[in-house]
């Protein structure tokens, strides 16, 4: 081998062999790697911020799927989106703004599925969203709307009809405050603009009605769906105006019959300079200010389109042009100008179309009485629209069933001719009811003569509706009285406004009527009868058909008691008002009534809640006379606790106004309250229990009800503490009234011949009849007055009986230890001011006829009076008799232990009576 040969072996090339690896090399870089899964459990939880629907999207994937070409996307986006928001209902706050951005834009959409999908995603929030939420919002909603509105697709413009219904039933007020632009919108889906071929020149443009062939309604159809919604949006902005007053009876805020909270005012806070009684000038809850300045509304500075229809101006511009239409959708649906022929009669669009054309007026004419200046735009209305108004709407006035709806039987045209009402739900009284209100609107006094014949037409259609007989439903009823009060106004002579009343008082005459009816018929005669008495004397003219009204009203009131709360406080209210301007008629039927009324078993008196009861109380006040039968039954009340005490004192006070005890310096009215029967008031009032009552409690006997001694005759019947605490509330204002009476000992001596006639001889007499006689003697009671000794023997029963029962009286017993204070009071104060009846009760307690187990009971009370200060000199004048008692004890208690009671009684008989203390301590007794 060579040198070159050994040379070239050093860099001899490795020969590869099919099949196997190439060698690495020996400075070849590593480029392998591991890899293992790492699993985070929190990524397969759902996002907290942002929670998914069943297909697992969230609110801002939705919200993009918006913007979607295709209209299958989109559709089930929005489902998707009312299924995420029922679910999480949080979001809906969470991300508002771009919910509502993104439903209204889809309001234009192309495909009608995703409009049909938006509506019903719309209501769907609209359930959930408060008003004042979605304000903000609002302008883009409008926006977005009116676009719909004024859409050039006729599907869309359908559909935005239903998104307007939405907002109206949800959102009326945020809807209205943009009422120019969608009353724009709502002319423009029925009429189009056109030159008025009266003028040569450009400036005015006229509005008619438009027909679009490609719609899938008929164009009467399509008007009607329209003018629905325009009447609905009409009535939003009347609703939203509190200035405007309901043309019927049913908002009469500043009638004097209508129910008004009352102010309470405590005499003690204001008399202490802690409260400041405001005055109006006017008075009332609501004053009113006489003024010729008025205070400037914000409208004033806002320009004529955000003022909407509160300007005038605004007012006018649309009645100008939606009135010319209206009439065009009436001549298209009223019957042929010619004899109308049966057969050839209007279809249900029309009768529909017809109600919502006169409707809308009805609005407009409503929204014109809230301007400062309203005879002027009345004049105004009277001069661009009566005559139209009379040729086209009165000419076949009154529109009964017989025109309007086809006639498949014969039956169907029984009763009323004009208000029966066909299978589309129209109202054809309403109908006519709506087109008289209109119409009288037009008309005044000054123009009686120029309207005579149209409102002679109008006054016999309202007089035979009322006359009828047939049932009629408070809408109708309510516009129908709304009417007859115009005509009443506007011819005011009582050969006019008679018949009126006359056919309204027929139908209040009828039987079954419905609550909301019987109360706008109350509304209507107490207007009338307002409206009559503020008539001066002179040119007074009485209704003979009212006095009959108000006549029958104590009956009624008598006839309906519980059955009807709310009417009945109705009827209180127009009885106190006609009773206290003294109607005559009213207040001798009250007077024929009032022992029905006042009756203390079934009577409205006892029945009816308390504010009721309180007018009722006050109507004694009025009643012309006052026999004995009325006072016993209204003494039953007071002492039966089905009214509170505190209107049982009411009712005592104005009785007591009604006497002749009451220091009137003019003459009272004469026999209005016999002294006699006033005193057998107060008696049996005081006695609580009826004659009846208290035969029935001498057969009861024991525990747990009669409390009885050995030592006394008197069983106490013992009563509920709720009676005897409304018991004595009234006996408090019995000895007041007792005490005012100038001669009080002769009324302390019918007071002494009622106690011995009627309650002595008794065995069990209750403890508040009891603690109350006590507590009427001790009220009337001087030197003048002199006490038979029957009496004396009965109250010293009474005192020992009351001062046993408090002393056995169980500490635990929580109901008749709240008795304690007033009958310990009572008893006390006797003894004190009748010597000679503690003499008598003292010498009643003779011991040796009792048991054992009273000894401590006597020995306890004998304790308790040496130690009272009011009783101390008294007791001392007595030392002898309480001695006695005393050594009798200790007799019966010879040969046993002294117990601690009898040390006691021994320890204060030396220290208060044995050792005679100069004057009575100012020691009390304290059980």
């Amino acid at each position: 081998m060579t040198k070159k040969r050994k040379h070239q072996e050093d860099f001899q090339k490795v020969k590869l062999k099919v099949g196997k690896k190439k060698p690495k090399l020996e400075n070849a870089t590593d480029t392998t790697f591991k890899t293992k899964a790492i699993q985070i459990p929190e990524q397969l939880r759902e996002d907290g911020v942002l929670p998914t629907q069943n297909r697992k999207l969230n609110i801002k994937d939705l919200l993009s799927q918006m913007h979607h070409y295709s209209p299958g996307v989109k559709h089930n986006a929005l489902l998707g989106l009312k299924d995420l928001l029922s679910q999480y209902p949080f979001v809906i706050d969470a991300h508002l703004s771009s919910i509502i951005s993104e439903v209204a834009a889809v309001f234009t959409d192309k495909d009608s599925g995703v409009r049909g999908a938006a509506v019903h995603l719309l209501q769907f929030l609209a359930s959930r969203i408060r008003a004042e939420q979605i304000a903000p919002f609002f302008p883009l909603v409008s926006a977005h709307l009116s676009s719909a509105m004024t859409h050039i697709s006729e599907g869309i413009q359908e559909d935005s009809l239903k998104v307007l219904d939405v907002l109206l039933e949800a959102y009326p007020a945020l809807l209205t405050d943009r009422s120019i632009i969608l009353l724009k919108n709502f002319v423009e889906l029925i009429s189009h603009q056109q030159l008025s071929k009266r003028l040569k020149s450009r400036e005015k443009l006229s509005w008619m009605l438009s027909v679009n062939p490609n719609r899938r309604v008929t164009s009467q159809q399509w008007r009607l769906n329209v003018l629905t919604r325009l009447k609905k949006f009409l009535q939003a902005v009347v609703d939203g105006s509190s200035e405007i007053e309901d043309e019927g009876l049913q908002e009469q805020k500043d009638s004097p019959y209508s129910v008004r909270n009352p102010i309470c005012i405590s005499w003690k806070v204001h008399a202490n300079n802690q409260q400041h009684i405001q005055l109006f000038e006017n008075g009332g809850l609501r004053p009113k200010i006489n003024s010729s300045f008025r205070l400037r509304s914000l409208a004033s500075v806002m320009d004529s389109a955000e003022k909407g229809l509160s300007s005038a101006e605004n007012l006018k511009g649309f009645i100008e042009i939606i009135i010319p239409l209206l009439i065009e959708c009436w001549i298209e649906a009223s019957p042929a100008q010619s004899a109308p022929i049966l057969g050839n009669l209007l279809e249900s669009e029309s009768q529909q179309l017809m109600q919502q054309v006169l409707s809308i007026i009805h609005l407009l004419w409503k929204l014109t009485k809230r301007h400062d200046e309203t005879y002027k735009m009345e004049l105004w209305l009277r001069m661009n629209y009566l005559v139209d108004f009379k040729h086209y709407f009165m000419r076949h006035f009154p529109y009964s069933l017989q025109e309007t709806v086809k006639h498949k039987k014969k039956e169907s045209c029984k009763g009323n001719k004009y208000c029966m009402t066909s299978s589309n739900s129209v109202d054809h009284l309403l109908l006519n009811l709506t087109l008289c209100d209109i119409m009288v609107s037009l008309a005044s006094t000054a123009t009686l003569q120029m309207d005579s014949g149209w409102l002679d037409m109008i006054r016999k259609f309202v007089t035979d509706t009322l006359q009828d007989g047939s049932k009629l439903n408070s809408k109708q009823v309510n516009r129908l009285l709304g009417v007859t009060w115009r005509l009443m106004q506007i011819q005011q002579n009582k050969v006019a406004t008679e018949p009126l009343i006359k056919a309204v008082y027929t139908l209040y005459q009828q039987r079954n009527l419905l609550f909301p009816v019987r109360t706008l018929l109350l509304k209507f005669f107490s207007r009338v009868y307002q409206k009559e008495d503020m008539r001066t004397q002179r040119i007074r003219s009485r209704s003979k058909v009212l006095s009959r009204w108000l006549a029958g009203l104590p009956q009624q009131l008598a006839l309906l008691g519980l059955k009807n709360p709310e009417l009945s406080n109705q009827l209180i209210d127009i009885i106190h008002s006609a009773a206290s301007r003294s109607n005559k008629e009213l207040l001798q039927s009250l007077q024929a009534t009032a022992a029905r009324i006042y009756d203390p078993l079934e009577g409205a008196l006892v029945l009816l809640p308390a504010e009721a009861q309180r007018r009722l109380v006050q109507l004694v006040y009025f009643l012309p006379c006052l026999p004995a039968s009325l006072l016993a039954c209204l003494s039953r009340c007071c002492i039966m606790g089905r009214m509170s005490s505190d209107l049982a004192a009411t009712l005592i006070g104005i009785l007591h106004m009604r006497s002749s005890f009451a220091g009137w310096k003019c003459q009272v009215q004469d026999n209005s309250v016999n002294d006699v029967d006033y005193f057998s008031f107060l008696f049996s009032t005081l006695i609580g229990f009826s004659r009846k009552e208290l035969t029935d409690l001498q057969g009861i006997r024991g525990k747990p009800h009669i409390s009885q001694t050995q030592l006394s005759p008197v069983r106490l019947y013992l009563t509920d503490l709720d009676q005897f605490l409304h018991h004595w509330a009234v006996t408090e204002m019995i000895c007041h009234s007792l005490s005012t009476i100038p001669s009080r000992s002769q009324c302390f001596e019918i007071l002494q011949t009622g106690i011995c006639k009627y309650l002595v001889g008794l065995v069990v007499i209750p403890d508040s009849t009891a603690g109350s006689v006590l507590c009427a003697i001790n009220k009337l009671l001087d030197q003048a007055c002199i006490l038979s000794e029957t009496l004396h023997k009965f109250l010293a029963s009474c005192c020992y009986s009351l001062l046993y029962f408090l002393l056995t009286l169980d500490k635990q017993d929580a109901e008749h230890v709240q008795k304690r204070d007033m009958l310990w009071g009572s008893c006390i104060s006797a003894l004190a001011l009748l010597p000679r009846l503690l003499r008598l009760m003292l010498q009643s307690l003779q011991v040796s006829r009792i048991c054992r187990e009273e000894l401590p009971i006597v020995a306890q009370l004998l304790r308790l009076l040496m130690q009272h200060g009011q009783l101390r000199s008294h007791m001392i004048t007595n030392e002898f008799l309480v001695q006695q008692i005393i050594k009798d004890i200790m007799t019966l208690k010879s040969g046993e232990v002294q117990e601690q009671w009898l040390t006691d009684l021994h320890y204060c008989f030396n220290i208060y009576l044995a050792s005679h203390p100069q004057g009575p301590g100012p020691i009390n007794a304290v059980y």
